[in-house]
């Protein structure tokens, strides 16, 4: 059973506050305080994806983050919420933190505490609030026909991480997936309020695919996405020919089937990196097309690769167009 069928089982949420639940793919709850400000609320934590402790904990901290930004809100405070093996030693653990406390500080927020709990595998990541105001929440829904789509950042952090895991990924490689895991949303975030943005998601676990499906269906429009455009990690299109595949490429996979056309001929290399799940990835952001090469001229003094990488349409027979 899918975890949308488990919340569809939930209680509804009835108070008026609640302005973003969980009935939608969005990527965070929004919650009305007054007529000014509104809480955005998320949480995220995962298993180790690069082998340094360090790493690690920039990289988790991140993706948490991400979320908020994501939803047009301002990260203001975090927990750490993380689960140890009893074996491990109190400096790794030290720097776990540590690496999640330096990119706290560069958004700017506060880690105010957490918890942690004996665990088989280690886990890492952060309990977030952001504040948003209630007028100006961005959601994965509202991407209007005729808008362009730009995402932030390239993708393939899976395969490259799961090529690290079986040793096969060098330094030259490591360097460049570590730097855009670690990389905040934030400033894409700021950019895109000033540009009028309609849509916006984050690109984690389900894809490119996975998450632009999300927004096609939430905003009822198809998505058109220009595989060729669409930035790549160095290093990530070997690792798929290689046959570095994480699993959850194949659950991507099956989430989007039926829901996407090809216009091309199909490529099983490119056909993976658009499923591959992803760890603090860009922002896919749906604008007006009078806005777009502005917005990534914008991007693009923080974000160097951010790139235009499709077109929204009006509702057609599939959801995700490939041209």
């Amino acid at each position: 059973m899918e975890l949308r069928d488990i919340l569809r089982n939930l209680p509804e949420q009835n108070d008026p506050n609640l302005l973003v639940g969980h009935s939608g793919s969005d990527d965070a709850g929004v919650y009305k305080i007054d007529d000014e400000r509104a809480l955005v609320l998320t949480v995220d934590f995962f298993t180790p994806v690069v082998d340094d402790p360090y790493d690690f904990g920039r990289v988790a901290a991140a993706n948490s983050l991400s979320d908020v930004y994501a939803m047009g809100g301002k990260a203001i405070a975090a927990m750490n919420i993380a689960a140890f093996r009893e074996d491990l030693g109190s400096e790794v653990i030290s720097e776990i933190f540590r690496g999640g406390a330096e990119v706290a500080g560069k958004a700017g927020i506060v880690i105010v505490g957490g918890h942690t709990v004996k665990d088989s595998e280690v886990k890492y990541g952060l309990s977030v609030v952001g504040i948003v105001h209630p007028d100006r929440i961005v959601q994965n829904a509202g991407a209007v026909a005729g808008d362009l789509l730009i995402l932030t950042k390239p993708i393939g952090t899976g395969a490259l991480s799961t090529a690290l895991k079986a040793e096969a990924l060098d330094a030259a490689n490591y360097a460049p997936l570590v730097a855009s895991m670690t990389q905040l949303n934030r400033e894409a975030s700021e950019r895109m309020l000033e540009h009028g943005v309609h849509a916006c998601t984050d690109i984690t676990g389900n894809g490119l695919l996975g998450h632009a499906l999300e927004m096609a269906e939430a905003s009822g429009v198809t998505i058109e996405i220009e595989a060729e455009t669409v930035p790549v990690l160095p290093g990530a299109l070997e690792m798929i020919e290689k046959k570095y595949v994480p699993g959850g490429t194949l659950t991507n996979r099956a989430l989007v089937e039926g829901h996407v056309s090809w216009d091309r001929d199909r490529d099983n290399v490119i056909d993976e990196l658009l499923v591959d799940p992803q760890t603090s990835g860009g922002l896919l952001i749906s604008v007006p097309e009078a806005a777009a090469a502005n917005l990534l001229e914008d991007l693009r003094a923080g974000h160097a690769e951010a790139a235009i990488i499709g077109r929204v349409h009006a509702k057609k027979s599939v959801s995700i167009k490939i041209s």
